[in-house]
């Protein structure tokens, strides 16, 4: 129910909308004319005359039994080769009509073309305008006929894309090298040859009044656990707006709270990890035109694991361990030296106090203004480097840190020893696997600082317990969001800051589900 009210107000919004669709869908929905110049001339004013609307006629049938028909595609949606062999060649040619002893009126002609004409796998009836735009839209061709109120449709999907690459966000040194495309189809035909099973079930969707999005539902029956598949059916069905673009966009209207730094789903481009996940019982959320599949229910701990922890040799978690080393580094790194420098110098030894009393000697800001203004700095970098061609990007960003960077301790605005910690904790949060998991940190960076600038340590350590009252409230699709450890679970920290080897990894993972199956 919380969900739902949660649409109520964005429902009210679209109305206008949506009765607009609804006026304009009420034609849409019609049936064919009998006359095939009508049917073409509504698809051409439906479609405003684009240019790109290619339309073929021809007559069927021998003399003195001839028929009006008519193809229809979009210029760069279907594929024309497809068109041209095993549809405009089949129809054009005499042979299959003359040498079949049917009566060609219009009902005979059609089933002719449906059954035996058209060598096409897919093959779907269109009995309204409704459906014929949909089809010519999704990339097939539409097949018309006079004197006949049905419809065509052949499955010629054929529109350019961007090929299988490697993972750019999630690289390996040993493991696949294979990563999502634009295309769902493609998508999913990753995923199964990874798992080939036939209780790995695909359900799609249609998203958005305006896009008219795919939305495709993955999970393996049987594993999956029942109650998280019609969660999310639910959630996905409750959506009203008017276009999804990207994956993140479904992210945003599904997950369970929406006020939190802290994502809720899991999202990569790898299909081996989609793959290890589905094993494990959760449910992959495929969005068609973009290469980042998300996965549900996601927890805190999943976010230090990388794919590459099950391709290597087990290392106990030394690398995981490393990785929540560098989470603490890059949430706490600057507040604990505001801290030290400005409440508690007694917590240093003698030495380390006197150089870094040198290094400010001079400086005009304290150290919360001086952690302030380096921060803000390299978040600007960094922000800079992305946006930039790729080329340069990496390039502007390291060496506008180390040229800033000097020229402000020799400027003696900033110490040289804020300019370590500044550096140390960028350095670690790059080294996390998740790059949404990464703003997380650097969002609750600065309120640290904040606290630790206020109160020292005592700020900071209340700082940290309400990040941690604040991951124990959170749920991702019903799960706890810090499982394994609360509510904690002594079986599944086999595979959580620790790895075991594979012969200790026998049952699938208790805070997914309850259904133990074999990995």
């Amino acid at each position: 129910m919380r969900f739902t009210s949660r649409f109520r107000k964005q429902k009210t919004e679209n109305k206008a909308i949506s009765n607009s669709d609804h006026s304009g869908s009420s034609n849409q929905s019609e049936l064919f004319s009998q006359d095939l110049g009508e049917n073409l001339k509504f698809v051409m004013d439906s479609l405003g005359n684009s240019t790109d609307l290619i339309t073929r006629k021809f007559i069927l049938g021998a003399q003195g039994s001839e028929q009006c028909a008519a193809v229809l595609f979009i210029d760069g949606l279907a594929d024309t080769t497809m068109i041209q062999d095993f549809i405009i060649r089949t129809l054009t040619s005499t042979d299959l009509i003359d040498n079949n002893q049917v009566d060609y009126d219009a009902k005979g002609l059609y089933m002719t073309i449906k059954n035996q004409a058209v060598s096409i796998a897919e093959i779907n009836e269109l009995t309204s305008f409704k459906d014929l735009l949909s089809s010519l839209l999704k990339g097939d061709t539409v097949i018309l006929i006079d004197h006949c109120n049905l419809g065509i449709a052949a499955g010629t999907v054929g529109w350019e894309g961007r090929g299988v690459e490697a993972p750019e966000d999630q690289a390996v040194v040993r493991g696949p090298r294979d990563a999502f495309t634009e295309n769902l189809r493609t998508n999913t035909a990753l995923i199964r040859r990874k798992i080939k099973n036939p209780n790995l079930w695909l359900l799609t969707k249609t998203i958005g009044t305006v896009s008219q999005t795919n939305v495709s539902i993955m999970y393996i029956n049987g594993i999956a656990e029942e109650q998280v598949v019609d969660e999310v059916n639910r959630r996905l069905d409750d959506i009203q707006i008017n276009g999804i673009l990207e994956s993140g966009n479904i992210e945003e209207l599904i997950e369970d709270r929406t006020l939190t730094p802290f994502p809720t789903m899991y999202n990569t481009e790898r299909p081996d990890v989609i793959a290890a996940g589905l094993m494990e019982g959760r449910v992959a959320i495929l969005v068609d035109g973009t290469p980042f599949v998300l996965l549900a229910p996601a927890l805190f701990i999943h976010y230090f694991q990388a794919a590459e922890d099950y391709y290597q040799r087990a290392d106990f978690g030394l690398l995981r361990l490393l990785r929540a080393l560098c989470f603490t580094i890059a949430l706490t790194g600057p507040s604990i030296y505001i801290a030290i420098t400005t409440f508690h110098q007694e917590m240093l030894p003698a030495p380390l106090i006197f150089s870094i009393a040198a290094g400010r000697e001079g400086v005009p800001f304290p150290a919360f203004i001086e952690a302030l203004i380096m921060e803000t700095t390299f978040e600007i970098l960094r922000e800079a480097g992305v946006r930039m061609p790729r080329a340069i990007g990496q390039t502007v960003s390291i060496v506008g840190a180390l040229v800033i960077g000097q020229a402000a301790v020799e400027a003696g605005l900033i110490s040289p020893g804020m300019v370590i910690v500044v550096a140390i904790t960028a350095i670690s949060s790059f080294a996390l696997p998740s790059y949404s998991f990464g703003i997380a940190v650097r969002i609750l960076r600065f309120p640290l600082m904040a606290l630790a600038a206020a109160v020292g340590l005592y700020g900071i350590f209340i700082g940290i317990g309400l990040i941690l009252i604040h991951l124990c409230s959170l749920k991702s699709f019903g799960m706890p969001y810090m499982s394994p450890f609360a509510p904690f679970n002594l079986e599944d920290q086999k595979d959580s800051l620790f790895r075991l080897p594979k012969v200790g990894l026998r049952m699938q993972s208790e805070s997914i589900g309850k259904k133990f199956k074999r990995r």
